[in-house]
């Protein structure tokens, strides 16, 4: 019994070291770009530049909202 578990301790301290050195080989990812995010000149939501409806230098999130403020 008592050899079972120095074997069982032994393998433990092996198997947390060998997870531990993994990790430190582990480079993180490299960061990602952010993209530039505006403002709905109609109702105010903010979403990505590049998904927006420019108009008169103004962002909108949908035709529709470009329309309604133009009428305004």
């Amino acid at each position: 019994m008592f050899f079972a578990l120095i074997i069982v301790l032994v393998f433990w301290v092996i198997r947390k070291r060998w997870r531990g050195a993994k990790k430190l080989d582990e480079t993180p990812p490299p960061p990602t770009a952010g993209e530039d995010m505006v403002c709905c000149a109609h109702c105010s939501v903010h979403l990505p530049k590049s998904e927006s409806i420019t108009s008169q230098d103004k962002f909108f999130c949908s035709d529709e909202h470009r329309r309604l403020h133009l009428q305004a």
